[in-house]
């Protein structure tokens, strides 16, 4: 069998699919033989678009200038250096093939000029900002945007070389730079490096994946509306500040990933690429199939070379010139499909290959992966994806998307579900397990309790949906309210099971690890443009009087322990035990043992689990009092198994436990040489 179709011996439920995946396989090579005929084969040679296009310098600190707008007329460069009226001086001149071009002295432009472009098209004109354009501004009084040169005297550069990130486990903190800070204001970058960086590598995450790094003119969309694919956003300082901040984290061992948004792009056009020559489907789908039914947004034609020289080398530029580590893909659920997969439920594998599916999306996907990788080996890239398309997360030479890892949408919404709509006595063990460990095998996840959705407005956190009001007025060290007790307790045991089961990496969102109040509003009409809630409150976090603390150092614990046990997301999770009548479940990885007991009323003396022969000591407790727990486990007990002829020749026997009602606690198995040392 062809080695592309490894994904059909890995699942051969697939084969009555095998034409339209190695149909989608052989669309990919043809496409990649297309757009690199003329570099030898080299994707990375074919996307250095932003090296052309844009504003660059010409031999001996000359500036050139470039934009691809097949249907315009004429085009101007306009700015505070010709007091934004059109000069002959600043004429554009088509070269062919719709790629205009200005040739200019060093002494024409100056750093921290703006400028944008003044384009004609048959029946009408605009000023538009350039498609690549690496810095864009807002003008603090008008709220306008421009462009603006940047051409800092001393650009930063970097200190740490050849990064290689810690994927063993992927440990993710997933930020947003602007609402990281305490104050009511946007942060910076810079405040980021500082303050945040410092409490990320204390608390064990080798990674951060960052929000809304592209230019978007809508604060609230989080990013997700993105207008200037190419530039970082200034709201939170210079490129050379994000550069620095990259170079920071590098050197705390920590991978930078961006959520990159390819999916869509705004509609506006006085900042985005809407309409840029005049047409409207420049770079997106002409018709209504180009506008996105529910993001009220705009979707790229990914059939048009064009469209893949751009996004292609978009992936390339913020891996070359910021150094980032990779990438989140936004949306790839509504790249995949015609209709965005709204309305579909995804119950069957007829359900992927149904016609809906976008080929040309595919195909970009595909071949991105390919670039990413081909760019930086050591690349990280996350699908966000919902629909569970087979072959996603495996390697374009097994029949695959290219994607290492994707996003376990279904665990925080059936953590959700089932704090919303089930009693305490139905947290039943079996359903816990099966969706903690129900996933493709050969296919990596990032596992996950919630992210930045459930902390929006509209929605809620863990930690909210389990306490409410009362963490208002009962978060005191010395309050011993049952709400907050429960709540506490569910959700160390939450996060600790989501953790402990992965098979990839594991993400939280900022300030969730420590049940961070309340949730995310950005500044809008409705909330009289406030910052109140656009923030993380840290010093809730630091104070010994809240028991905030208790949660943090809960997390800080677990994510030590997970990164202490080297391929710790590689090792099977076997389950040992699992009843839903005492809402106790049991697995082991290596030799961690993890035991968890649901029920809210009921704690067992004794209770007897069949685990591998030896002596295990408790490495975690949920329930210790510096986790703000009872302390009813006592840590310092040595427990040996108990020898049972029935399974002596497995080599098991049975370990007596106490666990307590709501609790977790984690052991390790000491192996027989560290036993006979000990005794």
């Amino acid at each position: 069998m062809d080695k592309q179709l490894a994904i059909l011996r890995s699942d051969p439920w697939l084969e009555p699919y095998a034409a339209a995946i190695s149909g989608r396989h052989n669309d990919a090579a043809r496409k990649m033989c297309e757009l690199t005929a003329d570099t030898g084969g080299s994707l990375s040679e074919f996307a250095n678009a932003y090296k052309y296009f844009g504003l660059t310098h010409g031999p001996r600190g000359t500036w050139v200038f470039r934009e691809f707008a097949p249907n315009a007329t004429e085009i101007f460069l306009i700015g505070t250096f010709n007091n934004w009226r059109p000069s002959e001086a600043f004429r554009l001149t088509m070269t062919g093939k719709g790629v205009w071009e200005l040739k200019l002295p060093k002494n024409a432009l100056k750093d921290g000029d703006l400028y944008k472009m003044l384009v004609y098209w048959p029946g009408g004109s605009g000023e538009r900002i350039p498609a690549y354009a690496q810095r864009v501004v807002q003008d603090s009084a008008t709220g306008i945007f421009s462009a603006q040169v940047y051409d800092p005297a001393y650009p930063y550069r970097f200190k740490i070389d050849n990064f290689t990130p810690d994927t063993k486990p992927l440990l993710i903190y997933e930020c947003h730079i602007g609402m990281a800070q305490e104050k009511e204001a946007v942060g910076s970058y810079d405040e980021f490096r500082s303050k945040i960086l410092p409490r990320i590598h204390k608390d064990g995450y080798n990674a951060i994946q960052i929000m809304a790094i592209q230019e978007h003119p809508y604060y609230a969309s989080f990013g997700y509306h993105v207008s200037s694919f190419y530039a970082a956003t200034s709201r939170f300082g210079t490129p050379d500040d994000l550069k620095r901040l990259i170079d920071e984290a590098h050197s705390m061992g920590i991978a930078v990933i961006m959520d990159i948004v390819h999916s869509h792009s705004v509609k506006n056009e006085a900042e985005g690429l809407a309409r840029l020559d005049g047409t409207t489907d420049l770079y997106f789908y002409p018709g209504p199939r180009g506008r996105h039914p529910a993001w009220d947004s705009l979707c790229f034609d990914y059939g048009k070379n064009s469209v893949l020289h751009f996004l292609l080398s978009n992936c390339k530029y913020w891996l070359e010139e910021f150094r980032f580590d990779g990438f989140r893909f936004d949306g790839v659920t509504s790249m995949l499909y015609y209709d965005h997969g709204l309305g579909k439920s995804f119950c069957s594998y007829k359900d992927y290959y149904d016609g809906a599916q976008d080929t040309a999306a595919i195909t970009y996907l595909t071949l991105a992966n390919i670039l990413i990788h081909e760019v930086n080996p050591k690349a990280i890239t996350i699908a966000e994806e919902m629909s569970g398309m087979p072959g996603l997360a495996m390697s374009y030479d097994e029949g695959g998307i290219g994607f290492d890892y994707r996003m376990a949408m279904g665990i925080p919404d059936y953590w959700i579900k089932t704090i919303k709509e089930k009693k305490d006595e139905q947290w039943h063990p079996t359903s816990i397990f099966w969706e903690l460990t129900n996933r493709r095998a050969d296919e990596k996840t990032i596992s996950y309790c919630e992210s930045h959705d459930q902390a929006l407005v509209g929605d809620q956190t863990i930690i909210f949906r389990l306490i409410d009001k009362d963490m208002y007025w009962h978060m005191a060290v010395d309050d011993c309210n049952i709400a907050v007790g429960r709540g506490m307790a569910l959700h160390k045991m939450i996060r600790l099971a989501t953790l402990a089961t992965i098979n990839g990496g594991y993400l939280n969102f900022m300030g969730n690890e420590w049940g961070h109040p309340e949730w995310i509003d950005f500044p809008r009409e409705g909330n009289g443009w406030s910052y109140k809630y656009a923030r993380r409150q840290w010093d809730l976090a630091d104070r010994e009087d809240l028991k905030y603390k208790y949660l943090n150092r809960f997390d800080n614990a677990m994510i030590y322990l997970a990164a202490q046990e080297y391929d710790f997301q590689a090792r099977p999770v076997e389950k040992i035990w699992e009843k839903d009548d005492d809402q106790v479940m049991a697995f082991m990885r290596g030799d961690l043992l993890f035991i968890f007991n649901f029920s809210p009323t009921r704690s067992f003396d004794g209770y007897g689990i069949l685990v591998p022969e030896g002596e295990y000591e408790i490495v975690l407790d949920s329930d210790a009092k510096c986790f703000g727990g009872f302390g009813n486990i006592d840590s310092g007990v040595r427990h040996f198994t108990m020898p049972d002829p029935l399974y002596k020749p497995a080599g098991k026997g049975w370990l007596r436990i106490y666990t307590p009602a709501r609790t977790a606690q984690v052991m390790r198995r000491k192996h027989s040489a560290n036993i006979q040392n000990n005794k």
